[in-house]
């Protein structure tokens, strides 16, 4: 099945389509699924090119964690959370005691839904300039940490990729890690689900505007990625609306030839039948929550702990 034009930048997504067109599991990928009470982890291994090939992503470590429980806003929940983001992060880092991060914050700030990267980097505790300035001022179990975030290409007129190559030629960080929204095909996954990768990152891709990526490739160091879907496309979510009432109507026996057709649809033909409706508009429409102010504000402080805790072991248990 091409599941190119269905609009995720998540890899259980992408593994999710593979099974769906395919009946089985994609060759070269390894899945392991963690029951963590009112959380899930997922790690996804691509390990070779043909495991690249079929899931559309490169070969690396994808680590998920839904926690549906973020939309509740549950001070204890958040915490949980944010230990789960700090023990995956540890095992992708191996930081040694005298590692330099640089953590680039990616996104618009001036747009809610593209705001987490900027809000995350407001939070994080940045020390490097503790360590050049006032070493005897630091304690112990805290590495030197950098932030920033360069904005997008509509605001200063420079590639993203360009502005954190100049940065990590000067200061020559140890690893570089890059929180961005994320676009996701499913609207129950919208502020609830964070990925962890170690392959990097490609800034837009989830909604089909690519730039230059920030990985290993382009900046010669390790490039870890959180990410958070906070839209779906306006395709997505009418898809959505029609298979519940297909299942509703199934379920209630009253089903039609109109409905049946649909219902014998897989989700890329039902995808791409609904983005052929709305190619009229002329835009590529896409759906975020009223409430987005608040969750991604409350996703950005989750987050932020969750890196300090994972950088600074002197943060571990605050």
């Amino acid at each position: 099945m091409d599941t190119s034009s269905i609009h995720t930048d998540l890899a259980i997504e992408a593994r999710e389509l593979y099974k769906e067109g395919s009946g089985q599991e994609a060759p070269g990928v390894e899945v392991e699924e963690v029951d963590a009470g009112d959380a899930k982890v997922s790690r996804v291994n691509v390990f070779n090119e043909i495991g690249s090939k079929n899931m559309g992503k490169p070969i690396g470590h994808y680590i998920t964690i839904e926690a549906p429980g973020l939309m509740d806003n549950s001070p204890n929940y958040n915490d949980g959370v944010s230990k789960l983001l700090t023990v995956e992060l540890k095992n992708l880092l191996k930081l040694s005691d005298k590692s330099t991060v640089l953590i680039v914050g990616l996104g618009n700030w001036n747009i809610t839904a593209d705001s987490l990267g900027p809000k995350v980097v407001s939070r994080v505790q940045v020390t490097r300039q503790i360590f050049q300035y006032a070493p005897m001022e630091i304690g112990e179990g805290y590495r030197p940490v950098c932030a920033i975030a360069p904005g997008v290409l509509g605001i200063t007129g420079i590639e993203t990729s360009d502005i954190i190559r100049g940065i990590v030629d000067r200061i020559k960080p140890d690893v570089v890690i890059a929180i961005d929204a994320l676009a996701s095909r499913r609207l129950t996954r919208v502020n609830t689900t964070i990925q962890i990768t170690d392959t990097g990152i490609n800034p837009g891709s989830g909604l089909g505007n690519y730039r230059t990526p920030l990985n290993y490739g382009s900046l010669g160091i390790p490039v870890i990625a959180i990410g958070m879907p906070t839209v779906v496309d306006a395709a997505t979510v009418a898809r959505d609306a029609i298979q519940m009432l297909i299942d509703s109507r199934n379920k209630r026996g009253e089903g039609s030839e109109g409905y049946q057709f649909m219902d014998n649809l897989n989700e890329e033909q039902k995808y791409s039948m609904i983005k052929e409706v709305l190619t009229p508009f002329e835009a590529n429409l896409v759906v975020t929550p009223k409430e987005a102010d608040e969750l991604i504000d409350n996703i950005s402080g989750i987050i932020s702990k969750g890196l300090d805790s994972a950088i600074h072991p002197a943060m571990a248990n605050i």
